[in-house]
This record gives C-alpha cells, structure tokens and sequence, in this order.
C-alpha cells in the first residue's frame, strides 16, 4: 500500500487526527509551538516534560491520550541532539510510523517545529520507510486480527504551502526505496535476473531513461570472464543492466553508481544471499 503524504499548516490544538506525531529534541523545554495544545490537553505535554517521563532522547517514545476535541492520541518520539537535524527527524518519523502502521491509526499527522525544505523531505521519507512491509509471500492474518494499514501521513508546518517541492521529492524517493526493498526481499527463485531486467525497462520507460541490458552472449563478446564464471552457479542467464539518466546540464561531470543484484549464494560473499538490488 503507498503512503499518501502532504505537507500543510494546521491548528494543532483542533486538528483532528487519530494520532499527532511531535518529533522533539532532547530537553525538557516546551517548544512555543505546542503551548496552544498542551493548555487544550490541560497541561499533560508540559508535565510530562517537567517530571522526566520524557526527554527527547534518540529513539524515546511517550504515548500520551487526546482531549475531547483535536488530536485523538499523541506519540512524542525524541531524535536527541544529532548534529544533522534533518538524518534525525527521518529516525524519528520512521520510528513513528512503523508504530503508527502496527496500531492501525489509518493515518497520522506529524509535528517538529520550524522545518526547511530538507527536513520536511526528510520527514516524509522517513514516514515512508517506516510503515513499508513486504506482504506479496505473507500469509494475511486471521480478519480479526488485521488491523488498518497506515494510509496517509501528514507534516503540520506553518510553511506548508512552500513545502510542495520537498513533498514531490520526498514521494519520488520513497517510491525508490519501496521498488529497492521488494527485490531485496524477493527469494532468489522469484528475483531472478530476468526480474532484474525487467524492472529496470519498466523504470526506465516510466521515467525516459536509456536501459541496455546485457545478456550471457553481449557478455562472452565483452570477455567478462569473471561476471560469467560465477553465474555458472545457476541455470539463471545473467544480465547486466544499465540505465543512463541524460537530461542533467550539459556542464555536470557524469554519475556513476555500481550496484549488485545478488539473486543467489554464490558461496564467496558474505552478502546478504537473498536478491538484492542496489544503485
């Protein structure tokens, strides 16, 4: 399931959302921000500072119940006092939305304060790759035990109109990473080099990219001995793919990003055996 992610500015003290998300550093100081709210909730935020029950430390986690009106639960989640505010809000809101995703919330919203276009990118990508799940082998469990997928996530910032790059970029990335982790995740007898390829010539006629792809015979011409001698191991044609991204400025070095689909144990890396798909 894709997570739908925006980025907007809000109330917070009526916002109505089955779950606020506040990603707080470490410290026991109420961010201005969230007076408006703690004196809706009667105090509960600020007290919880006060006593120590939380204080913001990387990972930390508080769950704290709503008031009549606004948000239905909160989840203060602490990413610390990490030099990069922007690596530490993506922990933390990955954190936040695999909770989110394992209680059934449907949808959240988050909360940090005054954020730039990289943090709010940040952000959202880490709410991505924290209610991601690979389902397409995993027997479902029992209908009364299913709970609602984490659906959408929304980052509350006074400047969300001017967040709408960091939101388009932050969608683009996360849909990277979900393709990565499903081949990642594959058995070998499913991403077979053949999947490989494929997804690259999907990728590439969604986006306009070049994609040339090599099989056994283009590789013996091109005396990869040492490429073929390992796909010896399987009856598995290998392939050698490429995708060339050319609509960058015509005075920008070129890129060059080496990966290995690893689609079974080859017996001399100590790499994950299982499929992999790296760029």
């Amino acid at each position: 399931m894709t997570l739908t992610i925006a980025a907007r500015a809000a109330n917070l003290a009526t916002l109505n959302t089955p779950l606020l998300v506040l990603l707080l550093p470490a410290g026991t100081d109420m961010p201005a921000g969230l007076k408006p709210l703690d004196k809706a909730l009667g105090g509960t935020i600020g007290r919880s500072l006060r006593r120590g029950d939380f204080r913001g430390g990387r990972d930390e986690t508080l769950h704290l119940g709503g008031g009549s009106r606004g948000p239905r639960r909160l989840l203060l989640v602490g990413y610390g006092s990490a030099p990069d505010r922007a690596l530490a809000l993506r922990r933390a809101a990955t954190l936040a939305a695999r909770q989110a995703h394992k209680s059934g919330v449907g949808t959240l919203s988050m909360y940090a304060g005054p954020v730039d276009s990289r943090e709010a990118e940040a952000i959202l990508v880490g709410a991505q790759l924290g209610c991601w799940e690979y389902l397409d082998l995993r027997t479902p469990p029992p209908e009364t035990e299913q709970r609602a997928a984490l659906g959408g996530a929304t980052l509350i910032a006074d400047n969300g109109k001017e967040l709408a790059d960091a939101v388009s970029a932050a969608r683009a990335l996360g849909a990277g990473y979900a393709v990565a982790r499903r081949l990642a995740q594959m058995p070998g007898n499913v991403c077979t080099p053949d999947l490989l390829a494929d997804t690259a010539r999907e990728i590439g006629k969604r986006h306009t990219l070049k994609v040339t792809v090599l099989g056994r015979k283009e590789m013996e011409r091109e005396k990869m001995g040492s490429f073929l001698c390992v796909a010896q191991g399987t009856a598995q044609d290998p392939k050698l793919v490429a995708m060339e991204y050319r609509r960058g400025p015509k005075t920008q070095q070129p890129i060059v990003l080496v990966g290995k689909g690893l689609c079974f144990d080859t017996g001399a890396s100590r790499s994950n055996p299982r499929s992999a798909w790296s760029s």
